[in-house]
């Protein structure tokens, strides 16, 4: 049986206690990120667009970082969008500061018409570089 923990960015645990989940879940050489959004510390939306996705993709680096990960080790991506059409454009240029250059993560990206408050959500899955799996 493969055994999982889960990880917590620093300073946002109790977030995640409050709403019953994990931040991510490590399971063997894999790290499974729940979707993070643009939430300020209190759990607030962040109300400007592009400041929105820019703290989004900040959370999803400090739970890649707590989970022994970075941006490069993405392997999955699957992002939520309110407005697809009119927001994708922010979305990209915001992106392409996170994964820079090829091999590009492969993406799914889906318009939704609830968020929460929110505008944009991106889970990923990850591997952990270096960790060795149980014989």
């Amino acid at each position: 049986m493969a055994q999982r923990d889960a990880v917590f960015p620093a300073g946002r645990h109790d977030l995640y206690t409050s709403q019953t989940y994990s931040a991510a879940i490590r399971s063997n050489d894999l790290l499974f990120v729940s979707g993070q959004v643009g939430s300020r510390s209190d759990g607030s939306p962040e109300p400007d667009f592009e400041a929105q996705v820019r703290l989004a993709f900040a959370n999803l680096e400090a739970t890649l970082q707590a989970g022994g990960c970075g941006l490069d080790d993405i392997v999955d991506v699957t992002t939520f969008h309110t407005d697809p059409e009119n927001q994708f454009g922010t979305i990209m240029t915001v992106k392409a500061k996170s994964s820079p250059e090829a091999p590009y993560p492969n993406w799914t990206a889906i318009g939704v018409n609830w968020l929460a408050g929110f505008d944009f959500e991106i889970k990923v899955i990850a591997r952990i570089p270096g960790r060795i799996l149980p014989a």
